[in-house]
């Protein structure tokens, strides 16, 4: 049985405590921008009195297009990671792809986390669960939230029980995604849920080359999620969107996160009362 309360560094994530968010750009694009940007959303988080978690990848190995820009990759981006770890004090996550990543990952992260086109890799998940780190699932977009039971037992089996799941809405139709928001209380009974705000509002592919997407929506759908009872908000957040190197459509931009936040912690605050 997976963990009713998960800790991240820090930070506590589920049953009994105060709504965190896991939030940082799509993908480290340089150590200036990663350092300036984790230091930014940790000042905003500061002033919600909201827990908060570093999240950027160091690799996108599932971008739409071979000529998409990846990230530095696993080596030069640990150690950004770590930086940011070490000198500003922030509990840090970031995705792994394949199996051999995960040791070299948990030395340095204080949370590893699965893609969602990944969740049923057995092997991946295993070699995750090995690491003793807590370990955040993104469910996936071709998935029933009873279905990732599956993908929490395949990591519980290492005797690992400290895992997170993450609705991140699910494929209807082409390119399209929507959320049910009765997947969180449904997941919730599995592990701690996550709502992931902002790859909600992707298009997947519908950019051709890239994703595309709404992010004119992803207010509404954080407020929704949290009403809905998630124990952790997850947003992309970039300074400057338009020119962000992953999911420019959909990345939340950082002069807006301190709105957002304030209004999802009154209605976090409301539902736990």
């Amino acid at each position: 049985m997976a963990q009713d309360r998960v800790q991240i560094g820090s930070v506590a994530i589920g049953a009994g405590v105060r709504l965190a968010v896991i939030a940082g750009p799509c993908v480290i694009e340089s150590r200036d921008h990663t350092l300036r940007l984790a230091d930014a959303i940790a000042d905003v988080c500061r002033h919600a009195d909201i827990p908060f978690v570093f999240k950027a990848s160091f690799d996108k190995a599932n971008r739409s297009s071979v000529d998409s820009f990846r990230g530095p990759g696993i080596a030069a981006g640990l150690a950004i990671l770590r930086e940011v770890h070490d000198e500003l004090g922030i509990p840090i996550l970031s995705d792994i792809h394949l199996p051999e990543q995960a040791a070299s990952a948990a030395a340095v992260l204080d949370c590893l986390q699965i893609p969602a086109f990944l969740c049923r890799q057995t092997d991946l998940l295993a070699e995750a669960g090995k690491t003793g780190k807590p370990i955040n699932v993104k469910k996936g977009q071709f998935m029933s939230p009873e279905e990732m039971a599956n993908a929490a037992h395949k990591i519980e089996s290492t005797g690992n029980h400290a895992i997170l799941l993450t609705e991140r809405g699910t494929f209807f139709g082409y390119n399209t995604l929507v959320n049910d928001m009765t997947a969180i209380p449904r997941m919730q009974k599995i592990a701690p849920v996550v709502f992931d705000a902002t790859h909600s509002c992707q298009r997947p592919g519908s950019a051709g080359s890239q994703s595309g997407g709404s992010r004119e929506f992803t207010a509404t759908l954080a407020r929704a999620g949290v009403a809905a009872g998630c124990d952790a908000l997850f947003l992309e957040v970039h300074d400057n969107p338009s020119v962000a190197k992953s999911d420019p459509a959909t990345v939340y931009p950082l002069d807006q996160l301190a709105t957002l936040l304030e209004s999802c912690a009154r209605i976090a605050d409301v539902i736990r009362q």
